[in-house]
């Protein structure tokens, strides 16, 4: 199994984001290879006493960018969408933040 670390990458903080927290879902990015299964056992190793229900996930493609003549893309994103069930505690980490 690979580190869960190395799963998830970073808390998504945005508006839309916060608003969930009261509701127990929160946003990460995660690795653009991972599953839904590999990200809940991520999520339930490193935030110990949580319980996961459900796992939605989004890819975006990286968007085109030119400077001058050349051009490129910048890096693909995964997010995932995660809920908690309504008898887990929820993430300390995003405790002081509602």
């Amino acid at each position: 199994m690979k580190n869960p670390h190395d799963i998830i990458r970073r808390p998504v903080l945005t508006e839309k984001g916060y608003d969930g927290i009261a509701d127990k879902k929160y946003v990460f990015e995660v690795d653009v290879n991972a599953n839904k299964i590999e990200i809940k056992r991520a999520l339930e190793a490193v935030f110990k006493d949580i319980k996961v229900d459900s796992v939605n996930t989004l890819r975006t493609m990286g968007r085109i960018k030119r400077q001058g003549r050349t051009q490129g893309r910048t890096p693909e994103v995964k997010k995932a969408y995660v809920t908690l069930k309504k008898d887990s505690k929820p993430i300390e980490f995003f405790e002081g933040m509602v």
